[in-house]
């Protein structure tokens, strides 16, 4: 029988409410803070491009972010601070703000007056405070409510500007949820990259460009150029790149200041941009794949009234410059048409360098021709019978409703992946079985690869051959045992994913499954111990005669007991892709053949410690 539907069951939430109940709608996924797209991070940084957008209408030259141990955090900045007698309205009046006149604010990210509401609704503690010609005035807010009210603004030396400090509710956040340094470092690098005339400041370390993009690529680079970085720049533009031996294309784009992370319209335009006026300058009909082949770039636009595609600001959905402007393609095409075309005639050496790297990846292209068609024809075969490959029903790649769930583990050998096997959700959970350890890829070319049956099944398997479009698993988790050899074949599978599929660990797809090191139990309970310090705690609750094991495989673990450590509440850890020429060389000196400087470090680092030992 239907239930009834009456006027009852209509409701309107307030926007604290709204948001409070529906934060993934305005900040992404609420995780731990260990992604940098976890919410915490929107929060930080809705606070910080207020200040940043005083700085590029010319007001304020600095930043100043802090964040104590216990997470709480202040933005300052030295512009020209709220109005005093708009402060509430501005931090609990949903659309509300300076940005809806394009006068005030002509290219700014946050248009619709929801993202400082965001961060009060979503914070146990929320303070606003303004300094404007003498005067300052502040409030405070618990979960979007009013607590603190200083109705009349009073006397205060402080330069002008604007403070924020929250601290994020933790009935709302997981419980371990914290801001890790190396990501707001990173954020803070990235506003100076874009911002050349401002100095941000994150707990005392300062963070100031010269450069710009140009900056932006020599450090973030995973490789050796090929060729000086092509630094372009005009009005509302600015684009830096070059080109590497790698075969892959790393791009970085913003709007506005914002890193769009999945690009867009105008990262769409630039790479089309540039196979035409590369193009037109050589007079060949290169294809684009080889132009853009190894291409590390920078792309930076401001436009009026930006168009994303959702609340966390990812991906611009914008086409125009202006509103019924030119389209943003057009703007792009001409910008590059002359600017890239000038270069090219005015640099030889770089032009130079350019053709014979597209001249080489068209060579590669083609020696791939013949392996690409044994390696599809294994791949066929393969979908029919991938003997390395036990599957599950719903898969990424489908419309199924749990298909955010599907998750693949890659394990070593047949003990582990049996106990996986006969514990996982046959709906949602797949293993695939390696045959000993892997091979080391670092430094070999794409077709030695495709030649390596084992990582030929596994491409198979995941369905990235051509690229991560058709990927069959939201989570692709690497479960091997805690010992010498799982973390050797953990690295060899992350150099394979690094190397050649950089974008399964960039868009998130790439985990590591932590797994107990210990069971301690008495008659009546048995814990499961990540740590050291969960073994000691569990002692605690259940008496120094209580029994310890220590697991020293996966195949150790019954598939009674693997059952909840790949439950609903398995612990995974992300494998995060940090942009940088720090990725090139940890792999050189991990998987690379330097062979006497990873001895002398091993031996110059090692330390006897028989409590905190994994063997």
């Amino acid at each position: 029988m239907a239930a009834n539907y009456t006027e009852a069951d209509i409701r309107s939430l307030d926007w604290r409410e709204h948001i409070r109940m529906r934060p993934g709608m305005y900040i992404g996924k609420l995780g731990d803070g260990s992604s940098p797209d976890d919410g915490i991070y929107i929060l930080l940084k809705e606070a910080v491009d207020n200040a940043i957008d005083e700085h590029v209408m010319g007001h304020g030259k600095e930043v100043r972010i802090d964040i104590d141990d216990h997470g709480r955090v202040e933005v300052r900045d030295f512009g020209r601070g709220i109005p005093l007698g708009k402060l509430h309205d501005c931090a609990a009046k949903i659309n509300t703000g300076a940005k809806y006149d394009s006068e005030a604010f002509k290219k700014s990210v946050g248009l619709n007056g929801v993202g400082i509401k965001a961060v009060n609704a979503l914070s146990g503690f929320f303070e606003i405070q303004s300094w404007r010609e003498g005067l300052t005035k502040a409030l405070e807010f618990s979960k979007g409510e009013l607590t603190v009210d200083m109705k009349n603004p009073r006397r205060d030396a402080e330069p002008d500007g604007t403070r924020l400090a929250f601290e994020i509710d933790r009935t709302i956040f997981p419980d371990k949820t914290k801001f890790r340094d190396a990501t707001v470092a990173r954020m803070c690098r990235y506003y100076s990259y874009l911002n050349p005339a401002l100095t941000a400041v994150f707990n005392g370390t300062k963070f100031r460009s010269k450069d710009g993009l140009l900056d932006l690529l020599r450090e973030e680079m995973r490789s050796e150029p090929l060729y000086p970085p092509i630094h372009l720049s005009g009005k509302d533009i600015e684009v830096a790149f070059t080109h590497s031996a790698e075969s892959g294309e790393e791009y970085h784009s913003f709007v506005n200041g914002q890193n769009t992370s999945q690009g867009g319209t105008h990262l769409a335009a630039f790479r089309e941009a540039l196979v035409q006026v590369v193009r037109g300058f050589f007079k060949k009909q290169y294809d684009p794949a080889d132009i853009r082949a190894g291409i590390e770039a920078a792309v930076s636009v401001r436009i009026v009234e930006p168009v994303f595609e959702s609340q966390t600001k990812t991906k611009l959905g914008s086409a125009a410059m202006e509103p019924d402007g030119e389209s943003l393609r057009t703007f792009i095409g001409n910008f590059l048409k002359t600017n890239l075309d000038n270069y090219l005639h005015k640099h030889p050496q770089a032009a130079e360098a350019l053709g014979k790297r597209i001249q080489a990846a068209e060579r590669e292209r083609k020696e791939l021709k013949g392996v690409q068609k044994m390696a599809r024809e294994r791949a066929r075969q393969a979908k029919v019978h991938n003997r390395k490959l036990r599957d599950c029903r719903v898969r990424f790649d489908s419309k199924h409703k749990r298909r955010d769930e599907s998750t693949l583990f890659i394990t070593e050998g047949d003990s582990a992946s049996g106990s996986i096997t006969k514990s996982r959700d046959v709906e949602t959970q797949a293993v695939f079985s390696l045959r000993g350890k892997p091979l080391n890829t670092f430094g070999l070319p794409r077709k030695i690869v495709y030649e390596n049956e084992e990582f030929a099944l596994l491409q198979a398997a995941l369905n990235i051959e051509d690229g991560i479009e058709a990927l069959r698993y939201r989570r692709v988790v690497i479960a091997t045992d805690a010992d010498v050899d799982g973390m050797h074949i953990r690295l060899l599978l992350l150099t394979f994913f690094l190397q050649f599929f950089p974008e399964l660990i960039r868009d998130g797809h790439l985990f590591i499954l932590q797994t107990p090191l210990f069971r301690v139990r008495s008659r009546k309970e048995t814990i499961y111990c990540y740590d050291e310090d969960e073994k000691r705690a569990a002692l605690e609750k259940l008496g120094k005669n209580a029994e310890i094991t220590r697991f020293k495989g996966l195949g150790e673990i019954s598939p009674d007991e693997f059952g909840f450590m790949i439950g609903p509440d398995m612990r995974l850890d992300p494998v995060v892709y940090q942009e940088g020429g720090g990725v090139r060389e940890l792999l050189a000196f991990y998987m690379g053949k330097n062979t006497p400087e990873r001895q002398d470090y091993i031996i110059g680092n090692l330390r006897e410690d028989v409590d905190k030992q994994v063997a």
